[in-house]
């Protein structure tokens, strides 16, 4: 895992640009051990950007409801952990759906009142980009990969011309639109995971030698002042 992160972080650096801010969609650590997480930590110190952002997948909150996670990475945060910025004519928000789960992700009363507000002041031309762990739309329930009131959260989002949800978990490539929703499942740094429905669960592939990588990746999105779409581009490690 951290060979391959740094090879990601590597790559970030390697760019033509620096970044505006990178985001990490959660799963920054394995067991949620004090160590890992600083070790992530210090990882991302490294990154050649002005901003480092997270959300924490399920394995950051192992035993803890996500205190070791917020601890390390919840400055400035609200409730469990989310929060929303404004970047370059951009509205982002981080949204922490990996909290107490049951089969599918949840974002609860108080993260839902927290979107509602937040957008509410916002013209309806304003770029939104939503970041959580587990995908905002129903892309295979049966292994737990949607999150169950994300319709309600959702719903405060249809009067913006352009919404972009990016989530981790599923460790591979999806989009799906909605009217003026485009949600985007991005690879992985690590454990590469099997398409919906094959197999009985999501256990890490086994891959050929040499092959790994070409199943891990890192996303670029940008965003031009003046127009509405973000453009994506996806990065093989």
């Amino acid at each position: 895992m951290a060979g391959s992160f740094a090879r990601a972080i590597d790559q970030i650096n390697s760019l033509d640009y620096i970044p505006d801010f990178v985001i990490h969609t959660g799963d920054l650590t394995h067991l949620s051990t004090p160590a890992q997480f600083d070790q992530v930590k210090q990882m991302t110190r490294d990154i050649k950007t002005p901003h480092v952002f997270t959300v924490p997948g399920e394995h950051d909150s192992v035993d803890d409801a996500g205190q070791k996670y917020r601890s390390v990475f919840g400055a400035d945060t609200r409730g469990d952990g989310w929060y929303s910025f404004d970047l370059a004519g951009v509205h982002v928000i981080g949204l922490v759906n990996t909290l107490n789960m049951k089969k599918l992700g949840h974002l609860g009363a108080d993260q839902l009142d927290f979107v509602k507000k937040d957008v509410a002041a916002l013209s309806s031309d304003t770029p939104i980009v939503v970041f959580s762990h587990i995908p905002l739309f129903a892309m295979y329930p049966d292994w737990g990969w949607g999150t169950d009131d994300a319709t309600e959260a959702l719903s405060h989002l249809r009067r913006f011309s352009s919404v972009t949800c990016l989530n981790g978990h599923v460790h591979q490539l999806f989009s799906k639109t909605e009217g003026n929703v485009t949600f985007y499942s991005g690879t992985t740094t690590a454990y590469p995971l099997p398409r919906p429905g094959e197999g009985p669960a999501p256990k890490p592939l086994t891959l050929p030698a040499g092959r790994l990588h070409d199943a891990l990746g890192i996303r670029e999105v940008s965003y031009t002042t003046g127009t509405t779409a973000l453009a994506l581009k996806e990065d093989r490690l």
